[in-house]
Parts: C-alpha cells; sequence; structure tokens
C-alpha cells in the first residue's frame, strides 16, 4: 500500500501486455472520463475489458483466460494498473501464462480475485445487454447478480457455492439416485448459499430503487421486482431446505431442480408509464438500462464515499444527442471516471475539456493506442 492519494476512485495508469488486439499500450490517466475512439475492430473494447479486470471474476466478456491472449502469440497475457482508491494507491497486477486461469498481485502480494472489490469496484454496460428485457431470464440474473457483486464481492462466492451444489444434485437426479442420504448435504448447502444470493439480490433490488427515486435525472426510473418462474421463493434458508427435499420426486422426472433462486427472474418496467421494459422502444429500453447502471453507481458512491469506475461500450448507440448530453452530465456530476467508446470524437463533443481522449487505429492486425489530451 502506498502512500495517500486523492479521495476517488480512478485508474491512473494502465500498462497492457498481448492481451486480445494489443501487443503493448500504455496509458497515463488524471482521473477525469476517457473517451475512447477509433473504427470499429481497432480494439477499443479490449481495453474495457482489460479494466474490468481489475475487478473479481471474468471481466464483462465472461471469457475464460485463455481466449484473452494475443493471437497467435498465446504467449500468456499481463494488466497492470495503478488505482487510486478512497485515500490511497494500490498497483494492481492481474496475469495468465499458457492458458492458466489468471492471478493477482496486490501492492506486491499475490491474492485472491475477491481482493480486488476491496480496492476497486467496477461497472459496466455493453451492447450485448441490450437485449437484457427480452432475453432469458439467465441473463438478467447475471445482471442482477453483478450489481449484488458490486455492493458485496462475497455475493459471487454465494452463487458459484450455490451452483456448484445444485450441478451435482442435478447429476443424481439424472442418474435416478433415490437415496436421501445423498441429497440431504447438498440441499444444506444448496439452502444456506442460495438463501444469501436471495437476499443479496433482494437488497440490491433496493439500493438500486432507492437510489433512483433519490435523484433528479435525464434517464426513466425503472420500477424492478423479482418473480420466480413458478411459485415463490421459500422465505429463508430452512424453508428452502425443506422445499428442496420435498421437490426431489418432481426434480428427478425432470433431471433438474425446480425451485430455488436459479429459477428468480427480474422483471423491469418503465415506471412513469407503466409499461413493461419488453414493450418499450428500443431506445427506451436503452435508457432503462442506464439509468439502472448510474442508479447503481450513485448507491455505491454513498456506500463507499466514492462512485465506481464505469465502463460504458459504444454508449452512444440508441441515445439521441440530448440523453447523451445528460449522461455525460451526470457522470462528471457523479465523478466518476467512466471509460467510454465510440467510433468517432464527435460522440465525445459534449464532453469538451472534462474528459481525456485516447484514439485507438488498427495497425496491421496490432491495436495502437494515443493519448489525446
Amino acid at each position: 500500500m502506498k502512500g495517500p492519494g486523492p479521495v476517488s476512485l480512478a485508474l491512473t495508469s494502465l500498462v497492457i501486455s498481448h492481451f486480445r488486439s494489443h501487443r503493448l499500450a500504455r496509458l497515463e490517466l488524471d482521473g477525469r472520463p476517457v473517451a475512447i475512439f477509433g473504427p470499429n475492430g481497432a480494439g477499443k473494447t479490449n481495453i474495457l475489458e482489460a479494466v474490468s479486470l481489475f475487478s473479481p471474476g471474468r471481466g464483462l466478456r465472461g471469457a475464460p483466460a485463455a481466449e484473452m491472449a494475443r493471437r497467435p502469440d498465446a504467449i500468456g497475457w499481463k494488466l497492470a494498473g495503478r488505482v487510486a482508491s478512497l485515500g490511497q494507491v494500490h498497483e494492481v497486477e492481474t496475469w495468465s501464462e499458457g492458458g492458466a486461469a489468471r492471478k493477482v498481485r496486490i501492492d506486491g502480494k499475490v491474492a485472491g480475485q475477491l481482493a480486488l472489490g476491496r480496492v476497486a469496484r467496477v461497472l459496466w454496460l455493453v451492447p450485448a445487454m441490450d437485449r437484457l428485457w427480452i432475453e432469458g431470464a439467465e441473463g438478467r440474473r447475471r445482471f442482477l447478480d453483478r450489481a449484488a457483486l458490486s455492493f458485496d464481492p462475497t455475493h459471487a462466492e454465494a452463487v458459484l457455492t450455490y451452483e456448484k451444489a445444485m450441478r451435482e444434485r442435478n447429476r443424481l437426479l439424472k442418474e435416478q439416485v433415490r437415496d436421501p442420504g445423498w441429497y440431504a448435504a447438498l440441499e444444506a448447502q444448496m439452502a444456506a448459499a442460495g438463501q444469501r444470493v436471495h437476499e443479496g439480490r433482494l437488497r440490491t433490488v433496493e439500493a438500486l430503487e432507492e437510489a433512483q427515486a433519490r435523484a433528479e435525472t435525464a434517464f426513466p426510473v425503472a420500477a424492478l421486482r423479482l418473480v420466480q418462474s413458478e411459485g415463490e421463493m421459500p422465505g429463508d434458508e430452512a424453508a428452502l431446505r425443506q422445499a428442496l427435499a420435498e421437490s426431489r420426486p418432481r426434480d428427478m422426472a425432470a433431471g433438474r431442480a425446480l425451485v430455488g433462486p436459479h429459477r428468480t427472474d427480474l422483471r423491469g418496467s418503465y415506471a412513469a408509464k407503466g409499461v413493461p421494459a419488453e414493450q418499450c422502444s428500443t431506445g427506451e429500453q436503452k435508457a432503462l438500462l442506464v439509468s439502472l447502471i448510474l442508479a447503481n453507481a450513485r448507491a455505491l458512491a454513498a456506500r463507499m464515499g466514492a462512485p465506481p469506475i464505469l465502463l460504458l461500450d459504444e454508449v452512444a448507440a440508441h441515445l439521441d444527442a440530448d440523453r447523451r448530453a445528460a449522461l455525460y452530465d451526470e457522470i462528471c456530476a457523479l465523478g466518476a471516471q467512466a471509460w467510454m467508446t465510440g467510433t468517432g470524437p464527435e460522440l465525445f463533443g459534449e464532453l469538451g475539456d472534462r474528459a481525456q481522449n485516447v484514439e485507438v487505429i488498427d495497425a496491421g492486425g496490432e491495436s495502437v493506442t494515443r493519448l489525446r489530451g
């Protein structure tokens, strides 16, 4: 841990080595928003993915470490950065060699990924999420769990524990194993972890709605609710354990668990209009998503004392000029370091000198970055 730094949260230095399309990129930053522009395929999103790996998990693409290595080199990759976080400065490195799971070092000491959540919080909005309201429930659960993780880094651990126990129980169900002793231990694990997951999701929905209600914003309020695909989520750990035990015959016929937090869906609506999000226009759906990301950031800022780092890929898509300008104003008012991508500098014109500009070009299959001020 280094000496005192600014009371904020920002990545002030980034070195990318043999990562995706980048052989080597170095950026020195001052905490302002970062506007990244360049043609499609130049490697802009790869920079955002690199920044996303300063938080726990697989990053904004959800890719395994082996896929992130630059081709055809495939010698592994490394990211290094200086994170100014709440009055302290941390040196963070993360890397993968030979396709192995990525490793983390913070201030010269090897650490687990969970430790990244204590140094930095990172939120992102990528084009694939534009289909959030019209895709299957699994995508909305991932979105909600990522938001929950931003508040509580241990949430991911609970999700992984639940899913691992559920997969093992599903295997027993498919093999028609009937000995209750085999199920009891797994169902106890599922109940304990599953209740943590469910409570984390409920707290997150409450935090997002509260943050939206407190803010004056140009973006519509998204009313949220959690629903189950059938029935209701059991009220506590003991009830969930009992529900799993009682559901064994039905689950055996289906070959999978039919009760639990993996059956939860996140539903949203345009509050002012009372219209379900999936029935809104493409632009309205995008605006609702932006509203949730901003609410997540505001809620984190209130709890942590600093807003998270925001990654907004092709953020101008489906936003008109007025909403785009409003988004930039809100980001700057929040004091967040937002990393944003677009095809041209004109998309960030409303930011003026409130942002640093980075140009990315493709030089014969290799991304080249240039800081433009």
